[in-house]
C-alpha cells in the first residue's frame, strides 16, 4: 500500500515567541486538529478498501490524503474497471460503503471521495465540456438547457463550471435517480 497526504503538521506554525492573542491561535490549532480527523477517516477508508480488494483478489496501490478540505482515497493499478461499473455506480456504490465503515468507526459521517483507476478524473474533464457546450447553446439560443440526469458528484462538476461562466446559472431537478441539470440565461 502506497501513502501519500497530509497529517495536518504542517498547518502548525512554530514562532520562537508565543502568542499573547489566545483567540487567534485556537482556530489555527483547530484547522489542525480538522486535518489530522479528516486524515485518520481517509486512513481507515484506505485500510477498508484494503481488505475489499483482498478479498475480491485485486491488485491495487492505495493513496490516502486529504484534498478540498475532505479525505480522499485513490485506488490505482490494472483490471480496476469492474469497481468503477457503468457510468460510476459501482464506485458510487463503494463510496457510500467506505463512508459507513468510517462512521461506524468515529460516529461521524464522513465527506470522504473514492476515486478508483483515475475515473472521477477523467470524468470531471468531459462533465466541463459537457457543460461548457450547454452554456454555449444556451447563450445562442437563450433557451434553457436540460442535461441527462446525473450523480451528486456529477451535478456538482457542472454546477463549479456553470458557476465560474458569465451569462448562464444552473440548478437541479427533479428526484433520484433522475435528478438532473438545467442550464438557464442568467437573470
Amino acid at each position: 500500500m502506497t501513502v501519500a497526504g497530509t497529517t495536518g503538521d504542517e498547518n502548525v506554525t512554530e514562532t520562537s515567541t508565543p502568542s499573547t492573542d489566545e483567540a487567534q491561535a485556537a482556530p489555527a490549532a483547530a484547522d489542525g486538529a480538522e486535518a489530522g480527523e479528516l486524515f485518520r477517516e481517509s486512513e481507515i477508508a484506505a485500510d477498508y478498501v484494503e481488505g475489499l480488494l483482498d478479498i475480491l483478489d485485486y491488485d491495487g496501490d492505495i493513496d490516502e490524503l486529504v484534498q478540498n478540505g475532505r479525505p480522499m482515497v485513490e485506488v490505482v493499478g490494472g483490471r480496476l474497471n469492474a469497481l468503477v461499473g457503468q457510468r460510476g455506480s459501482t464506485l458510487e456504490a463503494l463510496q457510500e460503503l467506505t463512508r459507513l465503515a468510517i462512521f461506524r468507526q468515529t460516529g461521524t459521517p464522513s465527506r470522504l471521495l473514492l476515486d478508483v483507476g483515475g475515473y472521477r478524473a477523467t470524468r470531471r474533464k468531459e462533465l466541463g465540456a459537457i457543460a461548457k457546450n450547454a452554456a454555449e447553446k444556451v447563450k445562442e439560443y437563450g433557451e434553457p438547457v436540460r442535461l441527462e440526469p446525473m450523480s451528486a458528484f456529477e451535478r456538482k462538476c457542472v454546477h463549479d463550471v456553470i458557476n465560474a461562466l458569465p451569462g448562464v446559472m444552473s440548478e437541479s431537478e427533479g428526484v433520484e435517480p433522475s435528478r438532473r441539470i438545467v442550464v438557464r440565461p442568467a437573470e
